[in-house]
């Protein structure tokens, strides 16, 4: 059966948290999950753009509530101190989309804790985000979706000296180092699936990935040191090839309120290669389900964070 929007239960008295909202996949994301009835919690690193992406789920998703709380992903520092409000302010979690990102920047790039910028946002931040959360989430049995990508599928591992601040690759290359990425989150979401039913908890944690969908991120990674030809012509081939946004978020949706799915499931569009189309389950990589992989990457993330994350 074809999964649609309209299969999204009722989520009046559920409280979702989404990482960067400020456009694309996290906006379509939160009006999706507000428009079922749920609280909504979205985080943005720039305060302007927040007040604009809320006002548009107060537009497209009307007596949804909302509210923004600030994050950097690329900053461990106020990673902990955006958790520590949120567990501060709420009592439950029941839905966790680690979305924001940031992809292939033309040149070597460091967080604010010097590792390499797509591996330490894109993997680190969340990693550090969903383990200060965590007594919320594991007391609310949440829903964790941990936004991946086709790219997860270009590399065979993850190179876990890059999880050492100043663990600089011999060479920069930025495809590579998006790919190890997302890999890595596809790792962790499996991972945190397979300790939390050894644990015996009721936590569900899923993958889910957009396809080729035309968001920000082809445009804001690849030109963020500066204008590129190579980046605004991707830009602006995502525009004409791309699935838009909207549709991009529908495997996420899925990921985040199918009641079928229990845990360890990987969402994605169902067209051509995975580029496009109605989300149904797909296929990880074969390195994203290396269980030896994903307990080293665990390893080396509680090192890289300073942080234990029991599950």
């Amino acid at each position: 059966m074809t999964w649609s929007t309209r299969d999204i239960p009722d989520l009046t008295g559920k409280r979702a948290v989404i990482t960067g909202v400020t456009g694309g996949l996290g906006l379509h994301t939160a009006i999706g999950l507000g428009r079922a009835g749920a609280d909504l919690v979205v985080t943005a690193r720039d305060e302007r753009k927040a007040e604009i992406a809320l006002a548009r789920i107060a537009d497209k998703a009307p007596g949804a509530l909302a509210e923004v709380v600030s994050l950097d992903l690329a900053d461990l520092a106020d990673v902990r101190r955006a958790a520590a409000e949120v567990t501060k302010t709420y009592e439950r979690v029941d839905i966790l989309v680690n979305n924001a990102g940031i992809m292939v920047p033309p040149r070597y790039s460091t967080t604010a804790d010097g590792f390499e910028l797509q591996i330490g946002t894109n993997h680190l931040g969340h990693f550090a985000w969903t383990a200060a959360l965590w007594p919320v989430l594991r007391d609310s049995a949440a829903r964790i979706v941990s936004v991946a990508s086709l790219a997860h599928t270009t590399v065979g591992s993850v190179d876990l000296t890059t999880l050492a601040p100043g663990g600089t690759p011999q060479r920069y290359r930025r495809w590579q180092s998006y790919g190890q990425s997302k890999l890595a989150n596809l790792l962790f979401a499996l991972e945190l699936d397979r300790r939390a039913k050894a644990a015996g908890l009721d936590v569900v944690s899923v993958g889910a990935h957009p396809g080729y969908a035309a968001t920000n991120i082809t445009k804001t990674g690849p030109t963020s040191s500066g204008l590129s030809l190579p980046g605004m012509g991707m830009h602006q081939v995502s525009r004409i090839i791309a699935q838009p946004a909207a549709l991009g978020a529908m495997p996420l949706l899925m990921a985040a309120t199918d009641p079928a799915l229990t845990g360890g499931e990987y969402v994605g569009p169902s067209g051509f290669r995975g580029l496009r189309g109605k989300p149904r389950i797909v296929t990880p990589s074969r390195a994203a389900r290396d269980e030896e992989l994903a307990r080293d990457l665990w390893s080396a993330s509680e090192t890289a964070v300073g942080a234990t994350f029991e599950v």
